[in-house]
């Protein structure tokens, strides 16, 4: 029996490089923290899937190790990143790889966009500005091209459509906020869900 199985890809360039939006508010160590914790969260909302981190730096391979997932190395761009991690995932018998950004303090499970297994189907969801594409899942036997940056959940579609793929968007609250602007950050504050669970660290 063919088992269908969806696995999830975390691009992270690096902990310390990370959240650079947030420098008026956070120092590079604060941000370093609050990157692995929010990276923390993402990991454990992918689990029991098989998850791949992207990623050369050698403190984000450090924490990937010492939480038991397995890692490849970053191509240099985004882009290249997701496409690495679908490759990886599709190595390991995956027949649909979901790319979450790793910056989702919401996220508890990846079930959303998991559901559509081999079918020629690319689940979307757009973030909480409807521009980002914070969460995309797609079949890993199409050569899907990854085009992240301003306004790509846009693209994202228009790439799917080309491809006769169909499109599903999911408009799921926690999976859509990420963390990016000062604006995120205190909205993050103020989440009764996360209280304990990831805490901002203290601005500079």
């Amino acid at each position: 029996m063919i088992v269908r199985r969806t696995g999830v890809a975390v691009p992270i360039r690096a902990f310390a490089l990370g959240k650079a939006r947030l420098a008026d508010e956070l120092g590079p160590v604060e941000r370093a923290a609050l990157g692995r914790r929010l990276a923390d969260r993402v990991i454990a909302a992918a689990a029991p899937s098989p998850t791949v981190v992207v990623s050369s730096d050698v403190d984000v391979r450090a924490w990937a190790d010492a939480r038991g997932v397995a890692v490849v190395g970053d191509p240099g761009t985004l882009d290249a990143a997701a496409a690495a991690g679908c490759a990886a995932l599709r190595a390991q018998g995956c027949t649909r790889g979901v790319v979450a950004h790793a910056d989702l303090p919401r996220a508890s499970t990846f079930a959303p966009v998991s559901r559509d297994a081999s079918l020629p189907i690319v689940a979307l969801v757009p973030c909480h500005r409807d521009d980002g594409t914070p969460v995309l899942s797609v079949p890993l036997d199409v050569d899907f091209r990854f085009a992240y940056g301003p306004d790509s959940f846009r693209r994202h579609v228009a790439i799917a459509r080309e491809l006769g793929l169909g499109v599903r968007v999911v408009r799921d609250p926690d999976l859509a906020f990420d963390v990016d602007t000062p604006d995120d950050l205190a909205a993050l504050v103020t989440l009764d869900n996360m209280a304990g669970a990831t805490q901002v660290p203290s601005a500079k």
